[in-house]
């Protein structure tokens, strides 16, 4: 099929999308494809879906399967009932700067009302709702969750021009649990896994989820890198590579499924005193 523009970010803001890694994951990709005749990429933990799409456009001839868990897709099908809603709250913001400066309360409750009215009456897309009116990497998924919170102007200037057909286009979009998506394919030749799970204790409420990522989560998908193709994403604040190589280092029936991987890293600063190190490892074996 003929693919048009390949997207190098999410259309729509997402907790943990990997817009920093848009390159070496492309390169990663296009290191199998030289190497092995790859015929499906299942992305585990779809997200955002961009991993999914830019590997799409890397080996179109893949079948490439977006494990929309988190039902971002319908965020994108309703991307016009987004933008007339911010619309109406950009109105509602006249006279304000942007770049995080703080709405008064009168406004805010008018915003609240506005609101309201597409919250009974259909969708909200709260998660840009988020990005658009909470400060930095805050998120509120309900008008009583958003009423309690400050507002700042951190809204787009324009609408978010998005075609939801192009970036979905030549995916195979499913609903599942990872593992049973991972046991329907693990045995099937030419598969490589692409592993970007919620990193360890984050909230997941953002995720469709009400629980936290534990430690036994995280090392749960562990058992998907075992004798297979994976690109799999962690960070240093998990630890989980050094745990790995101690248990492998000391448990002779323990075997290290990050050994002979390659690694890729991005720093990534939160404020002046806080950073960390997002990392991409990916090993192909068959």
């Amino acid at each position: 099929m003929s693919l048009k523009k390949m997207f190098k970010t999410a259309p729509l803001p997402f907790q943990g999308q990997k817009r920093r890694f848009a390159g070496g994951f492309a390169t990663a990709l296009s290191e199998l494809k030289a190497k092995q005749d790859v015929k499906i990429v299942i992305d585990l933990f779809g997200g955002s879906g961009l991993l999914a799409h830019i590997a799409k456009h890397i080996i179109p001839e893949a079948k490439v399967i977006y494990n929309d868990y988190d039902n971002y897709s319908q965020r994108l099908m309703n991307i016009d009932k987004t933008n007339k809603l911010l619309d109406d709250i950009r109105f509602l913001l006249d006279g304000i700067p942007r770049d995080k400066q703080r709405i008064d309360e009168q406004r805010k409750a008018k915003i609240l009302d506005r609101i309201a009215q597409d919250d009974k009456d259909g969708y909200v897309d709260y998660i840009t709702l988020s990005a658009s009116l909470l400060f930095s990497a805050k998120y509120a998924l309900t008008l009583e969750e958003f009423s309690k919170e400050t507002f700042y102007n951190n809204i787009k200037v324009s609408a978010y021009d998005i075609d939801p057909d192009e970036y979905l286009a030549g995916l195979d979009v499913v609903r599942v649990d990872y593992k049973e998506l991972y046991n329907q394919y693990k045995d099937v030749p030419g598969v490589v896994f692409v592993v970007d799970p919620p990193y360890l204790s984050t909230d997941t409420s953002t995720y469709n989820s009400d629980k936290y990522w534990r430690l036994r989560d995280y090392l749960d998908v562990l058992n998907v890198l075992v004798d297979t193709n994976y690109i799999f994403f962690t960070s240093n604040k998990s630890s989980l590579i050094e745990l790995c190589e101690w248990l492998d280092d000391n448990k002779k029936e323990f075997s290290n499924p990050f050994a002979r991987s390659v690694l890729n890293t991005q720093n990534v600063t939160i404020n002046k005193d806080a950073n960390y190190t997002d990392m991409m490892l990916y090993r192909f074996i068959k």
